[in-house]
């Protein structure tokens, strides 16, 4: 199995809507048909997304996990312009690059605490995973995003079991490990949160 290196945000379920809504902001021009999608409080969406690889309509209002197959656009810098340079695509005239599969992972519930939603996005080779591990421009997309949506943290993941970085955290950018000197453990990041419907 290859690498899967994921940037990890946490933000109340009330506002999926609005991160999913974010995420499809940064999508190319679709090749698809979009994707009608309802969520668990009975709101609608259109996402230029598939699920599965299909534009089916998918309810959330009975599930706690929705998966999304997606392209995001990220702006260059040294590591996406390499990265397209040998895998292609081409930049786009505004300076940004398609980067695709990345998987969208969306947990009604999460692990960490049941009263905070998680969008868990990760690209489908070990390439892009080392790509997302290099990027600042990827780095500062999902942490943009974080905060644009009301996220209260956002973690960059290995996926082996080796330390988390934090990279936003309650309005702030950081560089903070977990485990490490701040936060022995998750329960000490989460302890950190303000309460879900705060």
């Amino acid at each position: 199995m290859g690498l899967i290196y994921s940037y990890d945000i946490y933000l109340r379920p009330r506002y999926v809507a609005r991160a999913l809504t974010a995420l499809a902001g940064l999508a190319p021009p679709p090749r698809t048909p979009p994707l009608e999608l309802t969520m668990p409080g009975g709101e609608r969406l259109v996402l230029p997304f598939t699920s599965g690889f299909r534009s089916d309509p998918v309810d959330c209002s009975s599930n706690s996990v929705l998966e999304l197959d997606t392209s995001l656009m990220f702006d260059l810098d040294d590591p996406l312009r390499e990265y397209a340079e040998t895998y292609g695509p081409e930049a786009e005239a505004d300076g940004r690059v398609r980067i695709g599969y990345v998987y969208a992972t969306i947990r009604f519930e999460s692990f960490l605490h049941p009263g905070y939603a998680l969008v868990n996005c990760w690209p489908a080779t070990s390439a892009m995973s080392r790509l997302f591990a290099r990027s600042p421009n990827i780095r500062k997309t999902f942490t943009d995003l974080t905060a644009a949506v009301g996220g209260v943290c956002c973690l960059f993941d290995t996926g082996d079991g080796g330390p988390e970085q934090v990279c936003w955290l309650n309005g702030v950018t950081t560089r903070e490990m977990v485990p490490g000197a701040r936060f022995p453990d998750h329960q000490a990041l989460v302890a950190t949160w303000p309460a879900p419907e705060a």
